[in-house]
C-alpha cells in the first residue's frame, strides 16, 4: 500500500484539486479516501501500476461527484461552507464530468497551446495581453490559438479515454 501511496498520491492530489477547484483541504480529503478505499480493496486490486492509477483516478472522480451532490443537499449558509466550486445547476454530475473532460483535454496539448488557452479563455485576456505575459508577439498567439482549438477538437472528437 506504502508503494501504491508513493507511486500515485500527487498525481492524484493535483487531479482532484483541479476538480474541485483549488480548494485544497477537500482534495487532500478525497486522496486520503481514495487511499483508504484501495486499502480496504488491496486484495481486488489489479496488479500493474497503470491500471492501479486508473482505478485510483475512476475512484476519486466518483468521490468528487458525490462530494458535490453532498454539498448541493446543504445549505452554505448553515455550515459556513464555500460551495463556489460547486455547479449551480440542478445536474451536478454533467457539470462536473464536463469539467474533467475539458481538464483532461488541457492536459493532453502541448505546453504552448496550453498557455494560450488558459490565458485567452481562462484569464479573458486579448490577445496583447497574452503576448505580453507568455513573452511572444501576437500573431503567435493568434496562430497557436488556432491550432490549440484545432487540437483540442481533434481530442475531444475522437473521445481519447477522456472518461
Amino acid at each position: 500500500m506504502r508503494d501504491i501511496h508513493a507511486a500515485n498520491a500527487q498525481a492524484l492530489y493535483y487531479y482532484l484539486l483541479r476538480l474541485t477547484r483549488g480548494q485544497r483541504e477537500l482534495a487532500e480529503d478525497l486522496v486520503q479516501e481514495t487511499m483508504l478505499r484501495a486499502w480496504r480493496r488491496l486484495e481486488e486490486l489489479p496488479t500493474e501500476p497503470d491500471r492501479i492509477r486508473r482505478w485510483l483516478f475512476i475512484v476519486a472522480r466518483h468521490l468528487v461527484i458525490d462530494a458535490a451532490r453532498a454539498r448541493a443537499a446543504r445549505p452554505a449558509e448553515i455550515y459556513g461552507v464555500d460551495v463556489g466550486w460547486m455547479p449551480a445547476s440542478e445536474n451536478a454530475y454533467e457539470e462536473i464530468t464536463d469539467r474533467f473532460v475539458l481538464a483532461e483535454t488541457l492536459d493532453r496539448l502541448t505546453p504552448e497551446h496550453r498557455a494560450v488557452l488558459v490565458e485567452l479563455y481562462y484569464g479573458g485576456a486579448s490577445v496583447a495581453e497574452a503576448a505580453s505575459r507568455i513573452g511572444i508577439p501576437e500573431g503567435t498567439v493568434r496562430s497557436r490559438s488556432f491550432y490549440a482549438l484545432r487540437a483540442a477538437r481533434g481530442i475531444l472528437d475522437r473521445g481519447d479515454d477522456l472518461l
